[in-house]
């Protein structure tokens, strides 16, 4: 039955007892009789269906609950009672109904932003079409006020883009030639030309949908208790009942009490919680895949950090080279043909430099071999040339001279990392590469000291010296460097060994052997990286460290809130219950009361849809504004 029907359903049943009110006011019993069994009956009947449906199902059912009570009441002539009983249960489900509708508000409004055309060249003419007509590969325009039907590079123009249904970032990002845009995004300035990557269901916005529906329809280990709870609760409490007869021969106090145990708010406390947790996640860029996830993120004591790209910007640079026997640029270019190839992110940074230098890479690389965490080893116009850190250097018999160590050393020091060439076991040449350290990263550690977390690692394949002098600056209390990705599962299984409860942060795709390995994985960045949603239990889709923050605070508001409405749904249960047994409660009375604390739980955890915890930091900086 829709939200709509029951809501007529309540309207018919509601003016039927206004009518009931009115003959008993005129003294026409008849009528008011009458009024209240056919209130009884409207607002009954799904009430009744449903427990019928429980029961073929071999299930205890709150309704089956109501419905023996009901059939109780008209069977001893409550008709008041058994009238106002269905009203209540029916109204309170309603209001229930159109209550979690407003929880899961942050999925509709995402869903509401789906892009349904796009104006792609097609025979050199602007077509307009659906949005899941466009094709990969295809050139698609977008102007000021337009929504960016799919995820692509733009290969023209420049915009500010409105990228809040992935990010959760109010303020626009500027993008330019060469920059990625994504499905859902809205052009708030500008006007730009994407050549289209990924449509309709592939795309970053339409992977973040179905991990919110999926979230909010997995459960916590908390509700799977209480729902494993209500199934014997429905049946003991029928037993109650029956021996409440036996010892009071009154058949109203048992109805009473039928009635009033009924469970409703104790049932939905916990996933009413977990549903506008997740929802305010969603809505703030941050998405936790489930209840489950939600209330161990909360649990976490240690929090391990990858360095590069997490720590960092992950937007290094070249900041100085040293040659030894060759020029400079000849190093240069050696290095960067061979790292063409390579995915990773120093290798692109060093072909790069090279591109930027007008350097010409004309020859290929031949009998590759990529070893991840060490280097990379390539042949280059018939020279075996090797690159990377000390360990791959050492693993080859390449030769580190004095000079070369002590200069290596100084510059890891001042917070580079050092790429060390080689060729036929010689030392050619140090790159030295530096990346800067994210601005809110110290204040983000120090938030998690303070709320709840006891120890901060961080786990790198940098060199000692650069990820030391990282660690000092930012109030890590434990570093490990230059570790391979099968080095940091090892480290995170001994922090669990040790009765840690451990979340690993890295950027979800050189880390994601760590990030699965974890008590609560996280992938910050998200927007676009198909691994960070497929291996993390929680993606920040922005690129902005103090939405862990966030996710932390955010899940142990969660399942604080969660807490609170089981505390008052049982506390309430047991007032009624002892009110019923010492006959201060009624029938029609207690219901009022127990469809009450339903609503209150639910309002209760409405207020987890408004919380940000960055509102207050928000004011703060808005005032510094206006004083400038």
């Amino acid at each position: 039955m829709s939200r709509k029907q029951r809501g007529f359903i309540v309207l018919i049943s509601g003016i039927l007892l206004a009518l009931a009110f009115l003959f008993n006011q005129l003294t026409m019993n008849d009528m008011k009789e009458a009024s209240l069994i056919l209130a009884t009956v409207i607002a009954g009947y799904p009430i009744m269906k449903k427990a019928w449906q429980s029961v073929r199902m071999k299930a205890f059912s709150i309704e089956l609950l109501v419905t023996i009570a009901v059939i109780g009441a008209l069977f001893i002539g409550e008709y008041v009672e058994s009238a106002a009983v269905t009203f209540l249960f029916l109204f309170g489900a309603y209001l229930e109904a159109h209550t979690l509708e407003k929880t899961r508000s942050s999925l509709k409004s995402l869903m509401d932003m789906a892009p349904l055309e796009a104006k792609v060249i097609r025979n050199g003419k602007a077509v307009t079409i659906p949005a899941e007509e466009v094709q990969k590969g295809e050139h698609v325009l977008i102007q000021s006020g337009e929504k960016i039907a799919i995820d692509g590079k733009v290969v023209s123009g420049q915009a500010f883009i409105n990228e809040a249904a992935i990010t959760g970032e109010s303020v626009p990002a500027r993008k330019k030639t060469n920059d990625h845009v994504f499905s859902g995004t809205i052009v708030d300035n500008g006007y730009v030309e994407v050549v289209t990557e990924k449509v309709g269901e592939d795309t970053t916005f339409a992977k973040i949908i179905e991990l919110v529906e999926e979230a909010q329809e997995s459960k916590a280990k908390t509700q799977k208790f209480l729902e494993k709870f209500a199934s014997f609760y429905t049946p003991a409490i029928l037993i109650l009942s029956i021996i409440v007869f036996i010892f009071t021969r009154d058949i109203e106090l048992t109805l009473t009490f039928l009635v009033i145990a009924c469970p409703g708010a104790l049932v939905i406390s916990a996933p009413v919680s977990i549903v506008a947790g997740i929802g305010n996640g969603a809505k703030r860029g941050v998405l936790v895949k489930g209840g489950e996830m939600m209330e161990k993120l909360s649990k976490i004591d240690v929090v391990v950090f990858d360095k590069t790209g997490t720590l960092t910007k992950g937007q290094p640079e070249v900041t100085a080279i040293r040659a030894y026997g060759i020029e400079e640029d000849h190093l240069l270019t050696m290095v960067a043909e061979a790292e063409v190839i390579s995915e990773h992110h120093l290798g692109q940074i060093i072909v790069k430099e090279a591109e930027n230098r007008g350097l010409d890479l004309v020859n290929k690389p031949n009998d590759v071999e990529v070893v991840k965490g060490n280097g990379i080893k390539a042949t280059i116009n018939g020279k075996n040339l090797f690159i990377g850190n000390r360990k791959w250097m050492k693993k080859n018999h390449t030769n580190i001279t004095n000079e070369v160590e002590a200069y290596s050393i100084e510059q890891e020091k001042k917070g580079n990392t050092a790429v060390f060439a080689a060729v036929d076991s010689h030392i050619i040449g140090v790159i030295s590469i530096a990346d800067q350290i994210r601005p809110e990263a110290r204040e983000t550690i120090q938030q998690l000291k303070q709320s709840g977390v006891k120890q901060v690692f961080m786990l790198t394949g940098d060199n000692r010296h650069t990820a030391e002098k990282v660690a000092q600056q930012l109030g890590i209390d434990q570093v490990f460097a230059e570790l391979l990705p099968e080095d940091k599962v090892a480290k995170i299984k001994e922090l669990k060994e040790q009765g840690y409860k451990v979340a690993m942060i890295g950027d979800g795709i050189n880390d994601a052997p760590a990030i699965a390995t974890a008590d609560i994985g996280l992938a910050m960045g998200g927007a676009g990286t198909d691994v960070a949603m497929e291996t993390a239990d929680v993606v920040l889709m922005a690129d902005k460290l103090d939405k862990l923050t966030h996710a932390f605070k955010l899940s142990k508001a969660t399942v604080r809130n969660m807490k609170q409405n089981m505390f008052f749904a049982v506390s309430i249960v047991i007032v009624l219950l002892a009110g019923v047994l010492t006959k201060n409660i009624f029938l029609a009375s207690g219901m009022f009361i127990h469809e009450l604390s339903v609503l209150i739980v639910i309002l209760n955890a409405m207020r987890l849809v408004r919380y940000n915890k960055e509102k207050k930091e928000k004011i703060t900086a808005q005032s510094e504004l206006v004083a400038e």
